[in-house]
């Protein structure tokens, strides 16, 4: 079984990478990020006819996330349980699979622009009330993934200048202790499960021949519950789509599951 996370960056500028990567990589399930469109205009009939079933969460233009799975979707909530929020950033369902249930959460975490402005007091916030709404969420789905864009680099080996940007953004300790706090809720950071090439990222920036350059970051994650973790078999980051014209800035990120 395979599970992916992808920031598109727009569906409507993506759609057809989505179609033509699904086409190449027929995951049970793809969990996108910053859609960039309202519920209303997201391609449900389109992404049926590629023979998959949608839960979405849209808003105009900014945020919004998405999953696409092979399987009916149930039991869906949209963000954190308990925090108001504005925002498009969460949405969760239960899918039936040949592992039996298990909970899909996908986050397309707040950015935090810089420490000291209010967008980060916002993601220390919104941080928290994730770590204390997974925590139960742990307790009623123990196969639970969590995946998504989490602008969060959580060690100096996930960065191309960790020195250089060290307690910048994505790099701050209050964001890394964040991202440690998930781990010990009993979760698992996939892709640290095997050997990794280095200078393994999945984001570049479109500027300064970001990608060309391999000046990267790694800020996409699939973490799984401790019953899940014995059936990964693999984490890898398909940076094939990053190469594409007008590409999305992230590459998608792929967990296999022995079923």
């Amino acid at each position: 079984m395979k599970i992916a996370t992808w920031n598109v960056n727009s569906l409507t500028a993506r759609l057809q990478h989505v179609l033509d990567w699904l086409t190449a990589n027929p995951v049970d399930v793809l969990c996108l990020q910053e859609l960039k469109m309202s519920d209303d205009k997201f391609p449900l009939e389109v992404l049926k006819s590629a023979g998959y079933e949608a839960a979405v969460f849209g808003q105009k233009t900014y945020n919004g996330v998405a999953i696409l799975s092979l399987a009916p979707t149930r039991n869906v909530v949209k963000n954190i349980v308990g925090f108001t929020d504005e925002h498009s950033r969460v949405i969760s369902t239960t899918l039936d699979t040949p592992l039996g249930e298990l909970r899909v959460v996908n986050g397309y975490f707040v950015n935090g622009q810089a420490p000291g402005t209010d967008k980060f007091a916002y993601k220390m916030k919104w941080l928290e009330a994730l770590r204390d709404w997974l925590r139960q969420e742990l307790v009623a789905h123990p196969n639970l993934v969590l995946l998504g864009d989490f602008n969060i680099a959580p060690e100096d080996r996930d960065s191309f200048d960790p020195v250089g940007l060290a307690e910048t953004i994505h790099h701050t300790t209050e964001e890394r202790n964040h991202f440690k706090d998930l781990l010990e809720l009993g979760l698992t950071d996939s892709f640290r499960l095997f050997e990794q090439p280095e200078k393994s990222y999945s984001w570049w920036d479109y500027r300064m021949l970001g990608y060309q350059k391999n000046r990267g970051l790694r800020i996409d994650h699939i973490l799984v519950s401790e019953p899940l973790v014995p059936r990964v078999k693999g984490c890898v980051i398909d940076r094939v789509p990053r190469k594409w014209d007008k590409p999305s800035d992230h590459a998608p990120v792929i967990l296999e599951l022995a079923t």
